[in-house]
């Protein structure tokens, strides 16, 4: 009997040579004409550790794509777990259902567990898929229109209140400001990944980007001249046939050091001469924004979704990164039908870091990897996970104590994209 079809497909990491027609798959994957040019190519392989790609080749042409980089993810506490960056994940609609995604996506985290990175991350683009591998939802957005004229706010604004300004600056100019504030604001919110010198020089035009256009830049000072802010944003051009102006500012990224800043940013954006409209881009889902404005109301949502997928690989490294909302103790049943972070674990928990261990004794609360995997950034309550069915008390109360334990003061939040 002849091998099954799928076993003829080779799943490998690329070669150097095979890049472009990997980075091609990428784009008809994603159904983005399937053109590369040969300097948006170099400039990406330039960036790309080969030994992190694969494909899968079917009689020498690759119809499946991954790759993984190295991060780091901010936890409660404000540690930085090391992390397999998961993205540019398609397969071929010629050979879909052959396991190739099955294939690729355990070589990886077998990978990543001999790295020494206790979790993998990614940005799914369809819900169903990555939690039959052990990902779960660890954070979610919500994005906002504003109506500038309904804020309430004085369309005359000349400045934030607290003394401190605002600036246009160049992209060069925001790409060092903009490098140090987030590094200052990465360690506050768990959920945030870290940026690399690439991140910022595509966000700036320092590097090639095809079909990249030049924002505009805004930092926020404080009144003693140090930058706390940075706005990114476009803004188009319509106007109405009554020769009215109808524009909107779209923001590709703000992150602000203190309610101050981040008030006098979306203030300065809503108060911008012919904008009409603010679209938000992806905010943490408890955002302050709305009430920010004299009338929230003028803030409607219009997405909300998960966002930053979570799956770990050391339970125990995992879990002893990050601190916990209170003192206590719980004992952790983990199920993986992938063998990598299975295990029954006793987490002894403080405010100020924890101790987890394998262990023999009872377990109070049982759950699947990506089920933990949820909990993990305290963004989940083990108390809904129990209505549905998909966590199982074995002790009274494990469900409760858990959140008090996970929870924290403000939602885990990831503003980037891989």
């Amino acid at each position: 009997m002849s091998a099954p079809a799928e076993q003829h497909i080779d799943v490998r990491t690329i070669t150097d040579g095979e890049y472009t027609d990997w980075l091609k798959a990428v784009t008809a994957g994603f159904l983005r004409p399937p053109v590369v040019s040969d300097e948006d190519a170099a400039g990406r392989r330039a960036h790309t550790d080969l030994s992190r790609v694969r494909g899968a080749f079917d009689g020498g042409r690759c119809v499946a794509t991954f790759r993984s980089f190295a991060q780091e993810l901010t936890v409660p506490g404000g540690a930085a777990l090391p992390v397999s960056a998961v993205t540019g994940v398609t397969v071929s609609a010629t050979h879909r259902r052959r396991g190739l995604l099955t294939r690729m996506m355990a070589a990886e985290l077998s990978a990543a567990k001999e790295r020494g990175e206790a979790a993998a991350t990614l940005i799914a683009a369809e819900y169903p898929i990555y939690g039959r591998y052990g990902y779960g939802p660890a954070t979610w957005f919500s994005a906002w229109e504003i109506d500038a004229g309904r804020t309430g706010l004085d369309p005359r604004w000349s400045g934030p209140a607290d003394g401190g300004r605002i600036d246009l600056v160049d992209a060069a100019e925001a790409g060092k400001l903009g490098a140090e504030i987030f590094q200052r604001f990465r360690t506050t919110r768990p959920g945030v990944v870290s940026r690399d010198q690439r991140w910022w020089d595509l966000a700036t035009g320092a590097a090639h980007r095809e079909g990249w256009t030049l924002p505009f830049y805004a930092v926020y000072r404080t009144a003693d001249g140090e930058p706390a802010g940075l706005a990114v944003y476009t803004a188009d051009e319509t106007w109405s046939d009554a020769k009215l102006p109808e524009n909107t500012a779209t923001v590709k990224q703000l992150i602000g050091l203190t309610p101050a800043a981040e008030r006098a940013l979306w203030h300065y954006l809503c108060s911008i001469d012919w904008i009409r409209k603010v679209r938000t881009g992806y905010r943490a889902p408890d955002d302050l924004l709305p009430l920010y404005l004299p009338d929230p109301r003028a803030a409607r949502v219009v997405t909300r979704a998960d966002y930053l997928w979570l799956r770990l690989l050391d339970v125990v490294r995992a879990l002893e990164s990050r601190t916990y909302a209170t003192e206590g103790a719980l004992v952790l049943e983990v199920r993986d039908a992938a063998g990598l972070a299975a295990g029954r674990f006793l987490l002894e928990a403080t405010p100020a870091g924890a101790r987890c261990t394998p262990t023999t004794r009872s377990a109070e609360l049982t759950l699947d990897a990506g089920e933990l995997a949820t909990l993990y950034l305290g963004d989940e309550s083990a108390a809904r996970l129990l209505a549905l069915g998909r966590v199982t008390e074995e002790r009274p109360g494990a469900a409760a104590r858990t959140d008090d334990l996970f929870r924290t003061p403000r939602r885990p939040w990831c503003p980037d994209m891989f």
